[in-house]
C-alpha cells in the first residue's frame, strides 16, 4: 500500500495544472497589452501628428465604429466563449487587442510620450503589486464583488454626466476613484484566477478557454488603470 504516495502525486499534479493555467492567463494577457501598445505607437512611426489627426478627422465615424467593435467582441466572449473552440475565443482576444491599438492612439496626440511611458510604468508596478497582493492574501475578496460592480456602474455613469458638464473638478475625482476601483478589482480578479485554477485542467478546452477569459479580464483591468492613471498624471501636450 501506498497512500501517501499517491496522494503526493495527485496534490503535485494539481500543483501543477494550477501554475500552467495561471502561466497561460499572464502570458495571453501580456501578449494581448504587446499588441495593443504596438498597434498604438505604429501610426507615428510613418505618419506626422497633423497627419494623423486629419486621418482620423476624415474616417471619425470609422474611429467609432471600431469602439462598437471592440465592445461586441467583449460582449460576444463573456456570453459566448462556452459555445466556440478556444482557439476562436483567443483569436477574438488578440483581435481585440489589436483594435484596441488603434482607439488607444489618440493618447500620443493628447499626452506627451514621455508622460505616457513614465504612467505605463507606475500603472505596471501598481497592477503588479496588486496582483501578487490577491494571490497572497488569506481576505476572501469574493465578497467585496458586489460592491466593486456597482461601484462600476456609479463610475460609468458618473463619466456620462461629466460629459454634459464638462466639470474639471468632477474629472479629476472620476479618475481617483477610478484608480482606486480598478486596484480593487486587479486583487479581486487574481484570487478569482487563483481559485479557479486549483479546480480546472489547463490542458482541457475549458481550461483553454478558463485562461483567456482570465487574460481578458486582467487586460480590461490594467488597461483602465493606465487610462485614469494618464488623466491624473499625465502631461498633456
Amino acid at each position: 500500500m501506498e497512500p501517501i504516495p499517491v496522494m503526493q502525486d495527485a496534490y503535485t499534479g494539481t500543483q501543477d495544472h494550477a501554475r500552467t493555467f495561471i502561466l497561460k492567463v499572464y502570458m495571453w494577457m501580456s501578449l494581448g497589452l504587446f499588441i495593443t501598445a504596438g498597434v498604438s505607437i505604429s501610426p507615428f512611426l510613418v505618419l506626422s501628428e497633423t497627419q494623423y489627426i486629419n486621418l482620423i478627422s476624415e474616417y471619425i465615424f470609422v474611429f467609432y465604429g471600431l469602439l462598437i467593435v471592440e465592445f461586441l467582441i467583449v460582449l460576444g466572449l463573456s456570453f459566448l466563449i462556452n459555445k466556440m473552440p478556444a482557439i476562436l475565443g483567443l483569436a477574438a482576444f488578440l483581435f481585440y487587442s489589436l483594435l484596441n491599438g488603434i482607439t488607444l492612439s489618440p493618447i500620443f496626440i493628447i499626452y506627451t510620450g514621455a508622460s505616457i511611458f513614465s504612467t505605463f510604468l507606475i500603472c505596471a508596478m501598481m497592477f503588479g503589486g496588486t496582483s501578487i497582493l490577491g494571490f497572497i492574501t488569506k481576505m476572501d475578496l469574493t465578497k467585496f464583488g458586489g460592491y466593486l460592480t456597482m461601484a462600476l456602474i456609479g463610475l460609468i455613469v458618473a463619466m456620462v454626466v461629466n460629459i454634459f458638464l464638462n466639470s474639471s473638478m468632477m474629472s479629476w475625482i472620476i479618475s481617483f476613484v477610478g484608480v482606486l476601483l480598478f486596484v480593487g478589482l486587479t486583487a479581486y480578479d487574481t484570487q478569482k484566477i487563483k481559485n479557479m485554477a486549483g479546480s480546472i485542467d489547463s490542458a482541457s478546452e475549458d481550461g483553454k478557454k478558463a485562461s483567456i477569459m482570465g487574460a481578458l479580464t486582467l487586460y480590461l483591468d490594467f488597461i483602465n488603470l493606465f487610462l485614469f492613471l494618464l488623466r491624473l498624471l499625465g502631461k498633456r501636450n
